[in-house]
């Protein structure tokens, strides 16, 4: 049996509003164009999540909702600014066979690059820009099997390489 997982870091945020605090940052209107890119393109590769763990963050849930996903998500405080270790604990108490997380950077590209067998060949697989979104597969039963190094990189892609 195996699960699929599918990494995205939240598209880019607006820092028009200095008085905002950082968990209330929204996108700004290249983040909410490359949202919707996104969503095209995990429909029409056919990466279908059916479960979204997103961080509590305006704007990963802003993110999410672009996506135009026919699922809800599940908004988790322990995404927000979570490392590597904090990304796989949520990840072993998921029950999908293709779960969606959405978070933030420098956990996110951690996470990725710790869960993947080898680093897919982007340029930017490294440091996962805004936007960034990487499928894997792991060849296990359930989300509480996976173990670091053992993801199977399907795909990786970053917004302003997509059609808007």
């Amino acid at each position: 049996m195996t699960r699929t997982l599918i990494l995205m870091r939240h598209a880019k945020s607006s820092w028009d509003n200095p008085v905002l605090d950082d968990h209330d940052r929204p996108l700004n209107k290249r983040g909410k164009r490359a949202a919707k890119s996104l969503g095209r393109w995990l429909r029409g590769q056919l990466w279908q999540p059916d479960q979204a763990i997103v961080s509590t963050a305006i704007r990963t849930r802003d993110t999410f909702g672009g996506l135009g996903l026919a699922l809800g998500a599940e908004f988790s405080p322990e995404l927000y600014h979570a490392n590597s270790a904090e990304m796989q604990m949520v990840l072993e108490m998921a029950s999908g066979e293709t779960v969606l997380m959405i978070g933030h950077n420098p956990g996110i590209s951690e996470f990725a690059n710790d869960m993947a067998a080898r680093a897919h060949s982007h340029e930017r697989f490294p440091d996962f820009p805004t936007g960034g979104t990487v499928v894997m597969r792991f060849d296990i039963a359930t989300w509480d099997q996976v173990e670091p190094g053992t993801g199977q990189v399907l795909d990786f892609v970053v917004p302003r390489e997509l059609p808007e």
